[in-house]
């Protein structure tokens, strides 16, 4: 009966203190909420994430879109974006750091 009521009380205890908080969970939701942000401002597709790393501000993701489509599909353009994000998931800053060719090989 003891260990029941201890394990309640520790998940009352990290409920209550996460209530009214909303922080980013995660590497996970971190790189979500940036496609998400990073797409309503440039009005590119986000094609996926090639980078995500904590920071003493939040978040820190690198997200890879596509600007230009073309057929074949090998030709298309896509960029890479640095998106930095607070620990609520709000969007600090964004800067496109590279722009390719989809079928391009890194050198």
């Amino acid at each position: 009966m003891s260990e029941q009521r201890a394990g309640h009380a520790r998940t009352s205890r990290t409920a209550h203190s996460s209530a009214g908080k909303d922080h980013l969970r995660g590497a996970e939701e971190a790189a979500e909420r940036a496609c998400q942000s990073l797409g309503k401002l440039i009005r590119h597709r986000p094609e996926g994430v090639s980078a995500v790393s904590r920071n003493d501000d939040g978040w820190h993701v690198d997200v890879d879109v596509l600007e230009l489509p073309r057929i074949p599909d090998t030709t298309s353009l896509l960029a890479t974006y640095e998106v930095d994000i607070d620990e609520d998931g709000s969007l600090l800053r964004y800067r496109r750091v590279r722009r390719y060719r989809r079928g391009q090989a890194d050198t």
